[in-house]
């Protein structure tokens, strides 16, 4: 095994004297070994950032556009490196993994893009004779740098989420990634490095808990963008002073299946939503209530189509869910859904376990206080319960504390627009899972699942601010 990967502060790789092993979550091999830095090394990576904001800041479109564009171009001559790092370290499957890398293509492309179109407008102020003669005109410019936290399970792509539309605005960025997953952030360090960003436009920082606060706390940081725990996130919030904070944290999925639904579609769906990745994913198919007119049908349906998905290695080409991240997440996945039982549900599906590997779960008869239905269980556990038509379906959905995205399996127009109006969510999504996700689109929570949104375009915005310009045409008059 090669030696230790460094962080990479101001264009250069520095080493440091900790050092930690990345375990893979499947069979427990060292995978990995990175370098680990402390509160000196994140505030020489926030004084990298300040100073290359001076450059970045003045970059013309075509500049941050062609930027990205060559990073876009560098994780897609790499795919198949990326996509084998995020399987051994994230233990995603390698089918899952490939699609995340082509996700990332696809979000510094579309920032590329977005670097283009970042205008402005033109505000008619003459409304009376004193501002006569006069004009406003409206841009939006740059904040500063940009502190990012990312989570282990997209460790690729919602780093891009992250990164793309900072570099797409002339934002400068300071990074740290996930503990359990640093070894596709050193990829991208690499990438961003070789399309010939300046140094300190990227900055990673590996770094433990204590050090990484001060991503929160360091005047110097216009914005911190953090996706992870709801706990970490909204104390981050409390400590950040005046700079602008996003949030995605997590949610509870809810799903409606109405009696007018294609229940084969339906079902392969909800499978699907809810055991891909071993359901680490933030809007994983978590709570299905299906019109008790088409429940046991939907129920047959949703076991046969799970019953097609291969959990195991995720290197295997085969494997549709591969283990969760750690020991302690699968056992408390496992503590979760046998509370669930000894509370009166019954256990439709699933229950064994090798190591880390989790087999899918589908529960019913589920108390709504339990974990399992109340919290994110971050894990392949699904709860399915009849309801009494939209009406009632749509009220269990919004019953939780979450609200990143949803979904409503039906043609009836009135049922999708009652769904929009009353279910609190970022998203709803209609005849396909809430699993679904654009990276073209505004994409966040309400509610405990944060604020702010992300997708290019809206990340954009919440990296620059408006700035007016008022000229008076005829001084003197």
């Amino acid at each position: 095994m090669s030696g230790p990967r460094g962080l990479y502060i101001g264009g250069c790789w520095r080493l440091t004297k900790t050092v930690q092993d990345i375990i893979s979550p499947y069979d427990g091999s060292v995978v990995g070994r990175v370098c680990v830095g402390g509160g000196q090394e994140v505030l020489d990576a926030i004084a990298a950032a300040r100073g290359a904001f001076a450059v970045t800041k003045d970059y013309s479109s075509g500049e941050r556009s062609e930027l990205c564009a060559g990073i876009a171009a560098g994780i897609a001559a790499k795919k198949e490196a990326f996509a084998g790092t995020i399987a051994l370290e994230a233990g995603k499957p390698l089918s899952q993994a490939r699609r995340e890398v082509d996700r990332a293509v696809a979000t510094f492309t579309i920032a590329a893009e977005e670097a283009k179109r970042i205008g402005g407008e033109g505000v008619p102020i003459d409304l009376d004779p004193a501002t006569k003669g006069y004009a406003a005109f409206v841009g939006r410019f740059p904040i500063g740098p940009v502190a990012a936290i990312s989570p282990f399970n997209f460790p690729l792509n919602l780093v891009a989420h992250k990164v793309a539309p900072a570099l797409a605005c002339g934002c400068t960025v300071v990074h740290k990634p996930a503990s359990r997953t640093p070894l596709t952030a050193v990829m991208l360090a690499e990438t961003i490095d070789d399309a010939g960003a300046p140094p300190g436009a990227y900055n990673l920082a590996i770094c433990g808990k204590p050090a990484a606060e001060l991503l929160a706390t360091d005047p110097r940081l216009a914005m911190l963008t953090f996706t992870g725990s709801a706990g970490v996130g909204w104390r981050l919030k409390e400590i950040a002073g005046r700079k602008k904070v996003a949030l995605e944290l997590g949610g509870n999925a809810g799903v409606f299946v109405g009696a007018d639904a294609d229940l084969p579609w339906a079902a392969k769906r909800c499978a699907q939503g809810a055991y891909a990745y071993a359901g680490q994913i933030c809007i994983s198919v978590q709570r299905i209530y299906a019109d008790r007119a088409v429940f046991d049908e939907f129920v047959r349906l949703f076991l046969e189509e799970a019953s097609k998905l291969r959990a195991g290695d995720p290197m295997d080409e085969n494997t549709f869910l591969g283990p969760l991240i750690d020991e302690e997440s699968a056992d408390r996945v496992m503590k979760w859904v046998e509370e669930a039982v000894r509370g009166g549900a019954k256990l439709l599906l699933g229950g064994g376990r090798r190591g880390n590997v989790i087999d899918p779960i589908l529960l019913t008869g589920v108390d709504p206080k339990a974990k399992v239905s109340a919290e994110e269980v971050f894990g392949p556990v699904a709860i399915v319960e009849p309801c009494d038509g939209p009406g009632d379906g749509i009220a269990r959905i919004d019953d939780s504390r979450y609200g990143l995205q949803a979904a409503v399996f039906t043609n009836d127009i009135r049922t999708i627009r009652e769904a929009c109006r009353a279910i609190e969510v970022g998203g709803l999504i209609v005849n396909d899972y809430p699993t679904f996700r654009a990276d073209n689109y505004p994409y966040g929570g309400v509610k405990e699942s944060g604020s702010g949104r992300e997708g290019v375009r809206y990340a954009i915005e919440e990296m620059t601010e408006p700035r007016t310009l008022v000229i008076n045409f005829n001084p003197g008059l």
